[in-house]
């Protein structure tokens, strides 16, 4: 199953169990709406089969869709796989609060972040 930009994911809801692979397809670069989905798909309605990103999916785009609950990148024929791997260790934290994590404030507060440096 793949949605366009423009699909609504509360159709789908009834079908999770059937759904091993939601692709979300990302037309062009500068089309954001597929963060949208993934966050409403994982968040709101609770899917946890593989959630893939489709399309114009570049590098610079991957860490943000990860944090989005996306879980697999389907990237470009022309984009090199191992570059785009490296955009998972770039950041080695994150201030806003995301599907795969809570604001940082709130890690700080429960003493998360001393256990990781540890």
């Amino acid at each position: 199953m793949w949605l366009a930009p423009d699909s609504e994911p509360a159709d789908i809801v009834a079908n999770f169990d059937k759904l091993a692979v939601i692709g979300v397809d990302f037309p062009v670069f500068r089309d954001g709406r597929g963060y949208s989905i993934g966050r409403l798909l994982r968040e709101r309605y609770g899917y946890k089969g593989e959630l893939r990103a489709i399309g114009d999916v570049l590098r610079d785009q991957i860490t943000f869709m990860f944090r989005c609950g996306f879980d697999a990148y389907a990237l470009r024929a022309d984009k090199d796989f191992d570059d785009a791997l490296k955009a998972f260790d770039e950041f080695s934290f994150n201030y806003q609060g995301a599907v795969n994590s809570s604001p940082l404030f709130r890690r700080r507060e429960a003493g998360e972040l001393a256990k990781a440096s540890a």
